[in-house]
């Protein structure tokens, strides 16, 4: 007889019936984890607000339960007249912060539990540990700040002093505590999963978690500053509140397109920014045919330098580049010095300062920061073309430049017309910090583009309503000229960008 054969197991495909029934409460957990992860971030719903209003003393309105968990002094600017005075207690203001930095521990440790539950049975039988203690703190810290409004408001001088438990608070203290409960529960109704499975996920949720920290950032930086609109709907300067009383819908639109001084210094603005977006757009290639020239160096030592030598400049602010540019072109910079001793005549024209060729300078030095960086994507789409599209051109008796032209330009024109359309996309932003350093008052009607117009008239002139209304409509411009821009990719190529 043959030996009898003992059947095997996979331990990474168990699966557990009650798994299956407790994917809503998962879901709704997840959900409940983001709402509370932003309304942290939001100052008008922060529950640390308990000294509501009083022209001695507040809590900063921009305060948010995040800043107040993370700062101390965020919590607690507003109130050092109060307590010289001995109107408020500070060592209570000590629980309110703790109990504010104990949320985002709880919230930040919950998140991690959250991930998990996407994993297998292991998985979520330990991410269940992280989200029952996270949502635990999240509660606590709840309790805290209820404790510590509690000790405050009986020991405060209620005549100098107006406090009141925000509605905010009350609208976490339910997310928290529905989290928790929902967590016990979680807890509970899954089975413990067998120490010899081992903690795994699906590729596509490892891939999704992977690009939460980017649509986190895209999310902060890109979207919610969206919110800052509607300022162009109201009579704001920087300080006061919005309210319906200032409400003046669309005076902002109406004065920058009726007011001759507002519509010539926008059509100038305009101008120049068409004119530094057109050179950029027709220089375009240049990072393409560096790219392609430095693939076919023959020493790699002298590729290897190149590459980092053109790389570097990107990684180098703004301000230390003019640092560079003064150094080389002020009345006593290197280049007078140079001509000055090669001539024997005195040289001291400050080429920073001439209006002369001033688009051409932002160009080149634009060029010189950023050709490197950008031929970095031409040469990972170099080295994904087929090597033996070469060999064959080359059997064929093809020289080294036929092959570029054939070959390599061809296989790059995808991308290059990608990064096209993207410049298309954003021919109103031209950036700000480059011009804004450059500029003065001899070259500045060359030099002030869009950014810097919106720059210059919410902070050099205060005017925030005006300033929104044109930072508004450049980015529905924008967007607008990415779908044309798109249309006609896909009218020339077949495939759409976006």
């Amino acid at each position: 007889m043959g030996e009898r054969l003992t059947p095997t197991v996979d331990i990474h495909a168990t699966h557990c019936p009650k798994l299956d029934k407790m994917r809503v409460p998962y879901i709704i957990t997840r959900v409940l984890l983001v709402i509370f992860a932003l309304l942290l971030f939001l100052p008008s719903i922060s529950p640390a607000h308990i000294i509501t209003k009083s022209g001695q003393a507040t809590i900063r309105a921009t305060a948010s339960l995040f800043t107040s968990g993370i700062s101390y002094s965020s919590l607690t600017d507003g109130l050092g007249r109060a307590f010289d005075k001995g109107w408020l207690n500070e060592s209570y203001f000590y629980i309110l912060f703790v109990s504010c930095m104990l949320s985002l521990i709880g919230a930040a440790v919950a998140g991690v539990g959250g991930c998990m539950s996407v994993g297998n049975h292991k998985m979520k039988s330990v991410g269940n540990r992280f989200l029952l203690g996270g949502s635990g703190a999240m509660a606590l810290s709840m309790a805290g700040i209820f404790i510590s409004y509690q000790l405050i408001t009986g020991n405060a001088n209620a005549d100098k002093i107006t406090y009141q438990l925000p509605l905010g608070f009350w609208i976490f203290a339910a997310l928290a505590a529905a989290q928790f409960i929902l967590n016990i529960w979680i807890f509970f109704a899954i089975p413990k999963a067998a120490k010899e499975e081992k903690m795994e996920m699906e590729p596509k949720f490892q891939l999704f978690l992977m690009l939460m920290p980017f649509l986190a950032l895209v999310l902060a930086f890109s979207y919610l500053p969206l919110l800052s609109w509607r300022y162009a709907f109201f009579d704001y300067s920087a300080g006061s509140t919005l309210s319906w009383d200032n409400f003046v819908g669309l005076k902002w639109f109406e004065t920058l397109v009726q007011n001759k001084a507002y519509v010539d210094r926008l059509l100038r603005v305009l101008r120049n920014t068409l004119v530094m977006s057109g050179l950029g757009i027709i220089t375009s290639w240049v990072p393409m045919a560096f790219a392609i020239f430095l693939t076919e160096a023959r020493s790699a030592k002298f590729k290897r330098f190149v590459q980092t030598f053109t790389t570097i400049p990107n990684f180098i602010s703004w301000v230390l580049v003019y640092a560079i540019a003064f150094a080389i072109f002020s009345t006593d910079g290197f280049m007078n010095t140079v001509l000055t001793a090669i001539t024997g005549t005195k040289y001291s024209e400050n080429y920073l300062n001439s209006a002369d060729l001033s688009w051409l300078k932002m160009l080149l030095w634009g060029m010189w920061k950023g050709v490197g960086w950008s031929a970095i994507i031409y040469l990972s789409g170099i080295s994904s073309i087929d090597q033996q599209l070469y060999e064959a051109a080359t059997v064929d008796g093809a020289g080294r430049f036929r092959r570029m032209w054939h070959i390599t330009v061809p296989g790059l024109l995808p991308t290059y017309v990608v990064m096209l359309v993207m410049s298309i996309a954003g021919i109103l932003s031209n950036g700000m910090d480059q011009y804004l350093v450059f500029s003065n008052a001899n070259n500045l009607d060359f030099l002030e583009v869009l950014d810097l117009y919106v720059y210059k008239l919410g902070i050099d002139s205060g005017n925030i309503p005006l300033s929104t209304v044109v930072g508004m409509s450049k980015s529905l411009i924008s967007v607008a000229l990415l779908f044309v821009a798109n249309t006609v990719s896909k009218w020339i190529r077949g495939n759409s960008v976006v």
